[in-house]
């Protein structure tokens, strides 16, 4: 028994040894393989016996051609916005990814390389890479798909008009699952072997937000202040009017359930205003755009008049925010707006207030023009007839907003007329030591042809038909701020991604069915 016992041990020395002088010699010839193992892939594509360098190279072009795509957002099965994914600022850490792959089979440890380097010969690895995107930018989409849903949530609000304080109810409506879209879109990056990269956006109901009588004091109530400047360096103090109310009486209104409420203000004014200095403040033009419009439209006309004389003459301090909203208010026919051409659900139709989108867009590019930063611009459902795609600003009360920053060293004036059929906004202050021009620029990436679609009219001759609706073409834009200095460009700024769909050509006809 004991000559057994030690010859199975002997047995088993022999096979110790034997494996371990065969796992020696395998991963002394390994460490002189520089490639990766087998039956591994990074993202689903396979880098098995690439060099890291190799494995890079393959990657780095097949996430280029990811990046450079477009990705569409669906909702209840329409395309509701486009983008490409450039415009997040996507970053694949590709050579962490690589790295990590060429490590499996390379540690310190001989028993553990050979155990991964014959599991790798059974076994498939995929390694995914870490994905990088511009949260700011991203946030902006979202922003964007959640103005753009058809029966999005329009948020409680309030304006001045006039003497008065008017406060809007919302209307409960549906919000982007935030969570939702922003783990589709990286599992859409991820998949670097799809191509259709199509995202159905997920909602959810939402009721507007209560409207907070002493957050809207706060952020209306100012004390009085005449106008007044110091010298070296230069700085400008316009004047503030003083406005207050009474927020127990707003409070109470409240309790009646309406969807608008008028609360009166109260004023004080100050003995001394920025045009009774002895400085011209707004001596210069630092921005002009115009857009033409058709004079004998009187009721669009109407409506860009009123718009029009809501903006002209504001001013703004150095770092204060221009809303277009709260500037012109709720467009109602009680404001004495008038209904006019607007689109609405792929097709042009008549609504209140139709037509003062030009306005906001005009002031727009102006805007832009006068280097001011943009806070927030949302672009049409489909390419105006003023401006092409890219240039315009659209605005729905209580969802969509134009609004700019005044970052310049001055106060600024915009002067807005709308008269002879011409639109012109004006940015007036005073030059800079420093002063840059800038144009826009507009680069079209794809077009959509319209459909044609055909509706039933009885009151047609049986067998006629006649055009509806002219169709008009979509596309995708990029939009550019050209920043120069001496006329000498300094800078490129991409400011926008816009997606315009197409106007489809609507024709009407009687076909006679017995």
């Amino acid at each position: 028994m004991k000559h057994i016992k030690k010859g199975y041990i002997y047995a088993l020395l022999v096979i110790f040894f034997l494996l371990l002088i065969f796992s020696v010699m395998f991963s002394l010839i390994n460490l002189n393989n520089n490639r990766i193992l087998n039956n591994i892939s990074i993202n689903n594509i396979d880098i098995s016996n690439m060099t890291k360098e190799e494995a890079k190279t393959h990657l780095y072009n097949t996430t280029q051609d990811k990046s450079s795509q477009n990705i569409s957002f669906i909702y209840n099965g329409e395309t509701i916005s486009t983008h490409s994914f450039d415009s997040l600022n996507i970053e694949y850490n590709i050579s962490e990814s690589v790295n990590e792959a060429y490590n499996i089979g390379r540690n310190s440890n001989i028993f553990k390389n050979n155990f991964e380097i014959f599991n790798q010969y059974l076994n498939k690895k995929n390694i995914n890479i870490n994905i990088t995107i511009n949260q700011d930018k991203l946030a902006h989409i979202i922003e964007d798909l959640s103005s753009s849903l058809p029966d999005k949530l329009i948020q409680s609000s309030y304006y001045i008009d006039n003497n008065n304080l008017v406060l809007t109810s919302g209307t409960a409506g549906k919000t982007i699952d935030n969570e939702s879209l922003n783990k589709n879109i990286y599992l859409c990056l991820n998949d670097l072997t799809n191509n259709e990269n199509l995202i159905q956006i997920s909602v959810k109901e939402e009721n507007p937000n209560n409207l907070d009588i002493d957050k809207i004091y706060s952020e209306i109530h100012k004390e009085v202040v005449d106008a007044h400047y110091e010298s070296n360096p230069l700085r400008v103090y316009p004047e503030i009017i003083g406005i207050s109310f009474d927020k127990e009486q707003a409070k109470n209104a409240l309790n009646e359930k309406k969807s608008e409420y008028i609360i009166p203000l109260q004023f004080t004014y100050p003995s001394v205003k920025i045009n009774d200095l002895d400085i011209d403040f707004f001596q210069d033009t630092l921005a002009i755009f115009t857009t033409k419009y058709n004079i004998t439209n009187t009721d669009r006309s109407n409506n860009l008049e009123l718009a029009a004389e809501k903006i002209d003459e504001t001013v703004l301090s150095p770092n204060e925010i221009f809303s277009y909203n709260k500037t012109v208010g709720a467009r109602t026919i009680e404001k004495g707006y008038t209904e006019a051409k607007i689109y609405s659900n792929g097709q042009v139709v008549d609504g209140v207030g139709g037509g003062i989108c030009q306005i906001s867009s005009t002031l727009y590019d102006t805007a832009v023009i006068a280097n001011l930063e943009i806070v927030e611009r949302h672009n049409h459902q489909f390419i105006t007839s003023y401006l092409p795609a890219g240039k315009d600003a659209t605005v729905v009360y209580g969802a969509k907003d134009l609004k700019f920053k005044n970052t310049r060293s001055y106060p600024i004036k915009i002067v807005s007329k709308v008269e002879n059929g011409i639109v012109t906004c004006k940015i007036l202050g005073l030059k800079e030591d420093t002063e840059y021009s800038v144009d826009i620029e507009t680069e079209v990436l794809s077009t959509t042809e319209p459909d044609t679609q055909y509706e039933q009219d009885s009151n047609l001759e049986v067998g006629k038909e006649t055009v509806k609706q002219h169709g008009a073409n979509g596309a995708v834009v990029n939009v550019y701020k050209i920043t120069k200095l001496d006329g000498k460009i300094i800078s490129k700024e991409l400011l926008s991604q816009d997606t315009y769909k197409a106007l489809n050509k609507i024709i009407l006809k009687n076909e006679y069915h017995p």
